[in-house]
């Protein structure tokens, strides 16, 4: 972090990590090490105490003594950390009341919207009785409030429920700012659900002004109510007890496209509040290049206020290491990571193009990465309800910078086409008669013509069984013809993707295999694939190589799972190998991943499946059983050579388990039958 120029770390110190069965037995020590390496950094802290959830089992935000709980907690920890001078003692108070006790989400999992007012009123009190412990020990501490901050939109039927959600956007920041008194819309609404006067009065002569707000803004922070829900079948429909709606992404509603956006909530905030800004969390869970596109978003966003007058301080990454179950609020343990700044996935943590991004940001540079010549989905023509085509691409497509990618008849290249086009992504995808790989000239022609910012080569000789007899032209194609485009890609200095196979290993090892065991082949493919590592290596150009194994996919009905469905569909006899034990891939996977190390800027020799191993016949009675076929239709092979050369990694394990690809896989074999 501190190579990349931070000026702050928004740091969890969360309650229930440090006292998680007692408030008086407490353990910092995990957090103690962590604390003092970025004191010796020179990075401010601003320390968290709790975040997305009511604390420990102990209490929660309904229990009347969540204020005093929490400002206890909040003495032991400012005791421990004197020198952390700024303090969020509850991220998002509004936000956390409403997942917490009218959507239901979180524990205590209340649904109405009495417990939501009474839950926030609780989170308000017990930040100002926090912030009165906290300055106790650093009087020179400061408050900074975090907040969710949307606006909601809605057909004219549907005009005061809009009108009540954005009266109530501002409500934690109101309370805290002392302006929730006598006039105020939830003032009434507040007591008549069990919030005392006493509580609000106190609130109102400001103990918990803040000296900074955080306000975090996402793509799904601005919502459309609309009525009319016969147009949104896709859409679970919700009700405000007297009318039935769908609750909608703003950005998807062309109408609104000048409407929404950080900056305009941002401006709306300095107005209201006039009080110092941060943006306190920037995130998208979604591919590298869109992560990328809405940082740089907000970041324009800022600057633009700030020229306008507003006091805007900090824009955050969030979060630093990435999140797991995010994308389900954390109702579902399904552990699916979205990548932060950093990969954790690694035995190092390894910066993305976020980090990278992120740091030039912060030094003042000029971002001018080719995948910023396309807007992000949320502007792009197919994000509207209407339309909902991510691939359709704006008329400047045919200006920006592109990807070229070789091979355009096989499955991978038209993945890779399919894929860039879903995340914006300007490409050529080129046949052997436009791009011949194991010709210089045309080479050198193609990168004239096109001058692509990278070039993806999946460009080979793939059918193994016809190897040995057509040895020269596998070798040209394989080996020569991927030496060519390295070296071409070097002289041009553009970066070059290209795959091998798990084929560079003989199978003997015993275990999988990893990315510095060294090849062995024992067939002719293997050896013109770990040829080609050998030539780019020494070459030492600019190349990602990456090794992967057993492809299936949803636009290929040609592979063995397919194959295999077909033919147990039809009652027939499947013959599958007992004794050699791969790592099968499954290809939108294997792109979106081969397209973020690309843009990471990772070189060298990655290994890239999907998490598990099996033999070919225990992955035929895996599909037969999802897809609900018999799997005694499939049969082992007689008189087989056993070999294991199946794939893991020590760069990183990046592909999510092979179960749940399959399981994606056979739905929509089936749905699409």
């Amino acid at each position: 972090m501190a190579e990349l120029g931070v000026k702050a770390v928004r740091y969890p110190i969360v309650w229930e990590t440090v006292a998680p069965e007692s408030p008086s037995e407490l353990d910092f020590s995990w957090h103690d090490r962590r604390l003092e390496r970025l004191r010796e950094l020179g990075i401010p802290v601003i320390g968290g105490l709790c975040h997305h959830g009511s604390g420990p089992r102990y209490t929660n935000l309904l229990d009347p003594y969540f204020p005093t709980k929490l400002a206890d907690y909040a003495a032991h920890a400012a005791r421990r950390y004197p020198w952390i001078d700024t303090w969020t003692p509850v991220n998002e108070p509004l936000t956390t009341a409403r997942f917490s006790c009218l959507y239901g989400h979180w524990y205590p999992h209340h649904r109405d919207l009495g417990s939501m007012l009474v839950a926030l009123a609780n989170e308000c009190q017990a930040t100002a009785l926090a912030m009165e412990a906290i300055r106790a020990v650093n009087p020179a501490a400061k408050l900074m409030v975090t907040e969710d901050l949307g606006k909601t939109f809605s057909t004219p039927e549907l005009a005061s429920q809009a009108e009540h959600e954005n009266e109530r956007r501002w409500l934690s920041l109101d309370l805290l700012t002392g302006r929730v008194v006598d006039r105020h819309p939830f003032h009434r609404e507040m007591l008549d659900s069990g919030v005392s006067q006493e509580l609000l009065d106190g609130l109102a002569g400001g103990p918990g002004m803040p000296d900074l707000l955080g306000i975090n803004h996402y793509l799904t922070s601005e919502r459309f109510l609309d009525h009319r829900i016969g147009r949104y079948p896709d859409v679970e429909p919700g009700s405000n007890g007297k009318q039935t709606y769908v609750d909608l992404e703003a950005v998807r509603i062309d109408s609104l496209k000048n409407e929404v956006g950080p900056a305009r909530r941002l401006r709306e905030a300095w107005e209201r509040y006039g009080i110092p800004i941060a943006v306190s969390e920037v995130h998208h869970g979604c591919s590298r290049d869109e992560q990328v596109r809405w940082l740089v978003d907000v970041w324009r966003s800022v600057e633009q206020e700030r020229r306008r007058g507003a006091d805007i301080r900090a824009v955050t990454l969030w979060s630093m290491f990435g999140a797991v179950d995010w994308r389900s609020l954390l109702t579902r343990r399904e552990g699916h990571y979205d990548v932060g700044a950093f990969d954790t996935r690694s035995e190092t943590p390894r910066p993305t193009l976020i980090a990278k991004t992120a740091a030039k940001l912060g030094r003042g540079e000029k971002v001018d990465h080719p995948i910023l010549d396309l807007p992000g989905w949320w502007k792009r023509p197919g994000r509207t309800y209407a339309r909902r085509r991510f691939d359709m691409l704006p008329s400047r497509a045919r200006r920006a910078r592109p990807l070229l990618i070789t091979g355009g008849t096989g499955t991978l290249g038209q993945a890779f086409a399919r894929i860039a086009a879903h995340r914006g992504l300007a490409h050529v995808l080129t046949t052997r008669a436009e791009l011949d790989i194991t010709d210089e000239a045309s080479i050198a022609a193609a990168l004239e013509r096109h001058k692509p910012w990278a070039v993806i080569n999946t460009a080979g000789f793939v059918r193994t069984w016809e190897a040995e007899e057509k040895a020269d032209e596998c070798f040209r194609i394989n080996a020569t013809g991927a030496e060519l485009l390295g070296r071409a890609c070097k002289l041009h200095g553009v970066p070059l993707v290209t795959f091998s196979s798990d084929l560079v290993f003989d199978g003997s090892l015993g275990r999988p295999y990893v990315e510095p065991d060294e090849p062995a082949p024992r067939c002719l493919y293997g050896r013109s694939k770990a040829d080609a590592e050998a030539r780019l290596l020494e070459l030492g150009a600019d190349a990602l190589i990456v090794r992967t194994s057993a492809f299936f996919g949803p636009w290929d009905r040609h592979n063995f799972l397919f194959n295999t469905i077909e033919r147990l569909k039809r009652g027939e006899e499947v013959l599958a190998s007992e004794k050699t034990i791969v790592s099968p891939t499954y290809v939108p996977d294997l792109v979106h991943a081969s397209l973020d190390l690309l843009l990471d800027g990772e070189t060298g020799i990655w290994h890239l499946s999907n998490q598990g191993a099996v033999s070919w016949h225990e992955l035929a009675r895996e599909a037969a059983t999802m897809a609900r076929l018999d799997p005694r239709c499939v049969r082992p092979l007689e008189d087989e050579e056993a070999a294991d050369t199946s794939l893991s990694s020590n760069r990183g394990l990046l592909l999510r388990p092979l179960e749940q690809a399959m399981a994606q896989f056979v739905s929509e074999t089936i749905a699409t039958a």
